[in-house]
């Protein structure tokens, strides 16, 4: 407990931090860049590895912290970062003298799949922009994503137990609309998985060719040929070489998991799954 303590008081003073940071670059707002693309999710899927190695190529610039949740809102349930407007959203990017003539800012907030309002939102700011979805096995994912709350100490629960509860403790929040509420955001384990449903927005929104959808399994077992898609796809040198691709962010507290999570998983997105493969064409095998 006194660990989980401490590591919340670090996370409010980096935070803190942070925004004075962003209250000083909030001066020349008007001289920084929008984003050219936006890595949009899933959590626990490998974007911050991937936001790490995109940040490596000499043609594209990050954004000043990686997770900026401007079109979620934010993760506290008290502040809501969309209505800072646009100086702040414009103070996360570099000016844009340093990016010309052929560099490209971003960033990656992983709750952007994933919150129903957020792809309307990226529309009627951004309709030009180029998006990214990494998608993990819903299963292996929704397990990732339990242990990380676990490490937080944001789950009370055994996890066959809160996978069970999560429909109870969401339902009254989602009928309210209520996405910046602690269980929405947290304890959403299975909903995340439901990637369909999610792509769907976008693909509702924005032409097909603006999105590349990626697999989590082959980005890391194949880094280098999945960057050069992504390369690619983005429209920069694809031939460039970033170094060592070792994967971020990889939780350290997941112990064994019993069989029955899994079939019970795999049972409970099995024609989800199907219905995806039908949206993007591929069958990912899951």
């Amino acid at each position: 407990m006194i660990d989980v303590v401490r590591n919340r008081v670090l996370r409010w003073i980096k935070r803190s931090a942070r925004e004075s940071v962003v209250q000083a670059r909030k001066l020349l707002w008007q001289q920084r860049a929008r984003p050219d693309f936006i890595i949009i999710g899933a959590q626990k899927s490998g974007t911050t590895s991937l936001y790490s190695w995109l940040a490596r190529h000499p043609q594209i610039r990050p954004s000043f912290v990686k997770e900026v949740h401007f079109f979620d809102g934010g993760l506290d349930p008290a502040v809501d970062s969309y209505q800072k407007g646009e100086p702040w959203y414009r103070a996360q990017f570099p000016l844009r003298r340093s990016l010309q003539p052929d560099k490209l800012t971003f960033e990656a907030s992983p709750l952007y799949l994933f919150n129903p309002l957020t792809a309307r939102r990226i529309y009627d700011w951004l309709p030009e922009i180029k998006l990214i979805a990494v998608l993990r096995n819903p299963t292996e994912r929704a397990i990732s994503h339990y242990f990380h709350m676990k490490r937080r100490d944001r789950e009370p629960l055994a996890i066959a137990d809160a996978l069970r509860a999560e429909q109870g403790r969401l339902a009254q929040v989602i009928a309210a609309k209520d996405f910046k509420n602690e269980r929405f955001i947290h304890n959403s384990y299975k909903s995340r998985g439901l990637y369909r449903v999610q792509l769907e927005r976008y693909f509702e929104l924005f032409q097909r060719q603006q999105i590349l959808v990626l697999e989590s399994e082959t980005l890391f077992a194949e880094p280098t040929a999945v960057l050069r898609t992504v390369f690619e796809f983005l429209e920069v040198d694809s031939g460039c070489q970033i170094g060592h691709v070792k994967p971020h962010n990889v939780g350290s507290n997941r112990s064994q998991v019993d069989g029955a999570v899994y079939d019970y998983l795999d049972q409970y997105y099995c024609t989800h799954n199907q219905a995806l493969y039908q949206l993007v064409g591929t069958d990912y095998g899951w």
